[in-house]
């Protein structure tokens, strides 16, 4: 049985992941008005990676006969001063994620609820790539400065990412 808390937090972490999707698609779409379209292809592709991640946690609930609530999505931002700031926030937005993971790791451990723990886990481990990830690139960005030669050169090197379906939440990592 899931606790309550456990089930009213992963409800609204699939609200999350969802709203995770939709900034990325803002980000994408901003990296395209730049001309950056490797830029706009890493975000795309994050963006689907972060519904893979709402996904994981509906499915979660959906096999533990937990009822699905989906909440309305908001978005708050859709522009950013340069690409570098873009990438700043996105390493931000990682961080937040990982803390909530943490939070919900919390919850299900307070509710003694031992069947979300190893799916939680697999966002644990999922959040340091996530987080390195952004770290890198925000870093790159920060090096290149206004050096618009460079700024070409790691976008071409973002427009080589792929999104590759991660697997079930509940393989061990």
């Amino acid at each position: 049985m899931i606790g309550k808390k456990t089930h009213e937090e992963l409800n609204r972490q699939i609200q999350i992941e969802l709203e995770s999707s939709y900034l990325y698609l803002a980000m994408a779409t901003y990296a395209d008005s730049l001309g950056l379209e490797g830029m706009s292809n890493w975000f795309r592709i994050q963006s689907q990676e972060e519904l893979s991640h709402a996904i994981k946690f509906l499915n979660h609930l959906r096999d533990r006969g937990a009822a699905v609530q989906l909440a309305p999505l908001g978005l708050t931002k859709t522009s950013w001063g340069s690409a570098r700031e873009a990438f700043e926030e996105a390493l931000a937005h990682e961080q937040f994620i990982t803390s909530r993971i943490h939070e919900l790791i919390a919850v299900a451990q307070s509710e003694k609820d031992f069947s979300a723990v190893p799916m939680l886990n697999w966002f644990v481990n999922e959040q340091i790539e996530e987080e390195a990830t952004a770290s890198k690139i925000a870093h790159q960005l920060k090096l290149i400065g206004d050096n618009g030669q460079g700024l070409l050169m790691l976008d071409r090197e973002l427009a080589a990412r792929t999104f590759v379906y991660p697997p079930p939440a509940l393989t061990a990592p």
